[in-house]
């Protein structure tokens, strides 16, 4: 069984309230310390064995995993993460950018306020980016019709007197 198999089974057992809160509650405190350790660092790589750095981040490997699935759409190449084994080697870049954008979309403000950002994206860089966040969120539908328009049926009536009251 590979390990993010793994890691699925553990974050999706049953729980009580309690257990749920506990569990989340630790890892998410595990998780920011990773985050804080690579903005400090700015080590952009993740390289070695699974082993490897789930040690250096002083996790175990299946919990390490759970990290690799948050942080997978923030790396240059994605991982497959359904491949991972303990033994397996990784050797990955962070997009600083894509990471940020992702956090915002997370909604995990414990984790793009860790002032250690400040080394990495200056202020300027991250109000673009959460620009581009509010952008990514706002619904266009630019084939609306308008009360006033030319209705679609041909008919040469504003839309209003025609199709809108059928």
């Amino acid at each position: 069984m590979s390990i993010y198999k793994s890691w699925q089974d553990q974050a999706n057992q049953e729980f009580t309230q309690s257990e749920y809160d506990a569990f989340w509650k630790e890892y998410l405190l595990k998780e920011q310390k990773n985050y804080e350790t690579i903005l400090e660092t700015k080590n952009t790589a993740l390289k070695g064995s699974i082993s490897e750095l789930s040690e250096s981040f002083n996790m175990d490997a299946v919990t390490f995993a759970g990290f690799l699935d948050g942080i997978n759409t923030s790396l240059e190449e994605e991982l497959d993460l359904e491949t991972l084994e303990e033994s397996s080697e990784i050797n990955s870049t962070i997009v600083w950018d894509k990471l940020f954008f992702n956090m915002l979309q997370a909604k995990a403000d414990w984790l793009y306020e860790i002032p250690a950002w400040d080394g990495i994206l200056s202020e300027e860089e991250r109000k673009t980016i959460k620009k581009e966040y509010n952008k990514s969120r706002i619904v266009v539908n630019e084939d609306k019709i308008g009360r006033n328009d030319p209705c679609p049926c041909g008919s040469g009536k504003k839309y209003k007197k025609c199709c809108l009251n059928k």
